[in-house]
């Protein structure tokens, strides 16, 4: 499967998580207290960073793709961030960056 990806930054991890899992239909697949939230969706990676002095900023897009093997990343021409990666691999980078999360 092949999900497209998008990431931003969030004043309040807490009340964002509130709100997109309204707007998604579904909770978080992961959350990292105060730090991290992610959904899947049949055709969407969302994923939220606490960052209050960027809230609402586009951190990055890409693809979350089955059929890739590891992690990319490049830059478009207009200095945004690209990545493309398995839902395997964007687990063991949650992990390593953040620890293991926890269901909501």
């Amino acid at each position: 499967m092949k999900r497209f990806h998008i990431a931003l930054a969030v004043a309040n991890l807490d009340v964002s998580i509130d709100d997109y899992s309204r707007r998604l239909g579904q909770p978080p697949s992961a959350v990292v207290p105060g730090q991290y939230a992610m959904w899947r969706t049949d055709l969407l990676n969302f994923s939220i960073n606490e960052k209050p002095e960027q809230a609402g900023q586009l951190r990055h897009v890409g693809f979350e793709d089955d059929f890739v093997d590891g992690y990319s990343s490049s830059v478009d021409v207009n200095g945004l961030e690209w990545e493309l990666f398995s839902a395997a691999e964007q687990d063991r980078r949650i992990v390593g960056t953040y620890g293991v999360p926890v269901k909501r």
